[in-house]
């Protein structure tokens, strides 16, 4: 009987520890649901916090309005027997006495850039962000020249309104161009239109049966739309009627991809006052033949785009060999600038989004403040663009 009685109590003893053990999982799971639906609720309410873009630096309000242009002297080369097609915002010095509606940062369709799928709630809301920009309000009086503007593969001209509305007001008409099928998102005749393989290339170093490399094939079209886009702004009528000096160097400026093909556009076109590229690898005969223009390579902590590999970047070969014989091939003064904490995004908007911290450690933002960062890239930027279009001074930038 007593063998029994032990027998019994050991076996209550061990239900009741399963039983403490169930229980205490039970409680560990609901404290951790409760924490994740108490910390989803905080991310939907900070996802709606009013942001505003950093204000502009130049003496100009800024206007926005874009276009549709479509070059019919050019098939497109990833849809058969079409021309190509390209939308094109623009950013542009407006009148001092323009009052009018703001711009919203994604209207419509544009929208679709938000991040699709169960990540969207992670990612503030575009209706959040307060723009500067006006919309289609009168250009400032005068003449202006004209920059244009590449966005890196996959991203839009929209999410560069930082650095576009930043150099329209100091004085000109920023012509940003989303590469049709490359960008993950353009908005065409009323569509989105998405991108295509063959046009937004997994591996941009990959040769082909020609042995040019994706990117070396891809970067003639992004080159040729660049400067496609410069010609519209100097014949446009409308809006910009009486407002474009012709006779002013175009300057054109690219991040990632758009980097590259800045510096291509910028070799083909004897009008280009000079290039800046925005943490991208470089491709295309540019490489080789080298530029007669100013450059500016502004590069992140992490890559190689100057030639010489940031501080926190592994080496890579391949992007050091590019830049270093671009570099060597090129009789433009060119400048090199690396910016300490900050990473491949850090060029774009998604340095002043909204992105919960789930999201943020999968992106390729560095640990400096966002606002800073591109406060720095602006002042960079615009007084690269300064110094080439109207011969001002360039402080704060080192030669190569």
């Amino acid at each position: 009987m007593c063998t029994i009685a032990v027998m019994r109590t050991k076996q209550r003893g061990r239900r009741s520890w399963l039983q403490r053990l169930a229980a205490g999982t039970a409680a560990l799971v609901l404290l951790v649901l409760a924490a994740g639906i108490g910390y989803f609720g905080y991310v939907l309410s900070r996802r709606s916090d009013q942001i505003a873009l950093p204000a502009p630096t130049g003496q100009y309000k800024v206007g926005r309005t874009s276009f549709e242009w479509t070059d019919t002297a050019r098939p497109d080369p990833f849809v058969s027997g079409l021309p190509r097609k390209l939308s094109v915002w623009l950013w542009y010095p407006a009148a001092a006495d323009a009052g009018g509606q703001r711009a919203e940062y994604a209207p419509g369709l544009w929208d679709r850039l938000h991040l699709q799928g169960p990540i969207a709630p992670f990612e503030g809301r575009f209706e959040s962000l307060q723009d500067k920009a006006l919309r289609d309000v009168p250009v400032a009086t005068g003449r202006h020249p004209v920059v244009v503007l590449e966005p890196g593969m996959g991203f839009s001209a929209p999410q560069y309104a930082v650095l576009a509305e930043d150099l329209a007001s100091h004085g000109y008409l920023v012509a940003g161009v989303t590469p049709t099928y490359s960008a993950n998102v353009t908005v065409l005749d009323g569509q989105v239109v998405g991108s295509l393989k063959s046009a937004n290339p997994e591996d941009l170093g990959e040769n082909t049966s020609s042995a040019v490399s994706e990117g070396d094939r891809l970067v003639r079209t992004w080159a040729a739309d660049a400067r496609f886009a410069a010609h519209q702004v100097a014949s446009a009528g409308g809006l910009l009627t009486g407002h474009v000096d012709t006779g002013a160097r175009v300057v054109y400026v690219g991040h990632s991809f758009g980097g590259a093909a800045s510096l291509e556009a910028c070799r083909l076109d004897a009008r280009c006052g000079g290039a800046v590229d925005l943490d991208g690898s470089q491709f295309g005969e540019v490489v080789t033949a080298g530029l007669k223009a100013p450059m500016l390579l502004l590069g992140s902590e992490d890559s190689c785009i100057t030639g010489r590999c940031g501080p926190a970047a592994a080496e890579n070969k391949d992007d050091v060999d590019r830049a270093k014989r671009l570099l060597a091939a090129s009789s433009g003064p060119t400048w090199c600038s690396t910016i300490t904490g900050a990473r491949h995004f850090n060029f774009t908007d998604y340095g002043i989004y909204y992105l919960a911290a789930p999201l943020r450690s999968f992106l390729a933002l560095g640990n400096a403040d966002g606002r800073k960062v591109l406060l720095q890239q602006n002042a960079d930027v615009s007084g690269f663009v300064d110094h080439v279009v109207q011969g001002t001074p360039l402080p704060g930038l080192a030669r190569c």
